[in-house]
């Protein structure tokens, strides 16, 4: 996910949870902030600067609001944080906002085939569950996801000053070394359950 030379980018990751891909970043040479809403996620990301003495700014707060000036990052990132679990319609400007002319915007979401494959508890299936058009937001298992088909995403980057650089929608192997609940190996090396958007703001 991260460009090759993230070695003193000034790095935002929205939704940070446990704040491990700030981790890596910081051990790149990045200059990471993470900020997540859950003061429990955070706890356990101080927790682990101390055990592996890594140290970087850790914010409570929204992805959607984040308080820090406009023009600050060079890159912005999520991991299954705000690329999922926030409002795009939201968290993206907020990204635009926060990045400065020529920033970085990688994300990694839930392709929208899963969605589409999706039943209510949340296991992929090999039939259509729900229609494309109109598909945004799922509700359920006490959690709400967002989702955009590409066309959609495509246009709301754009309009907010983003060029999509690459589009990986990613494979399993086969054989894969795990399941998951939500989705098996076979599923995922057949069709893609996930895919990483990479994409750059306009330099003025």
């Amino acid at each position: 996910m991260f460009p090759e030379d993230v070695a003193g980018m000034h790095a935002i990751e929205l939704g940070c949870g446990t704040a491990y891909v700030s981790a890596w970043l910081a051990r790149a040479g990045a200059r990471p902030v993470g900020i997540d809403v859950s003061a429990k996620q955070l706890a356990t990301a101080r927790a682990m600067q101390a055990e592996f003495d890594l140290g970087f700014p850790l914010v409570l707060g929204d992805a959607e609001n984040v308080p820090y000036e406009d023009d600050t990052f060079d890159l912005a990132i999520s991991e299954y944080g705000a690329s999922l679990w926030c409002d795009p319609y939201r968290w993206i400007p907020e990204a635009a906002r926060l990045l400065a002319p020529g920033g970085r915007l990688v994300f990694l979401r839930r392709s929208p085939l899963f969605a589409l494959c999706a039943q209510a508890e949340g296991q992929a299936t090999a039939a259509l569950m729900r229609p494309q058009f109109g598909l945004r937001r799922l509700d359920g298992n006490n959690a709400v996801e967002f989702h955009l088909p590409h066309g959609e995403m495509l246009r709301l980057l754009r309009s907010h000053g983003f060029t999509v650089e690459d589009l990986i929608e990613i494979q399993a192997p086969a054989p894969a070394h795990r399941e998951y609940t939500e989705v098996s190996a076979d599923w995922a090396h057949h069709w893609p359950s996930e895919e990483i958007w990479k994409a750059r703001l306009a330099a003025s």
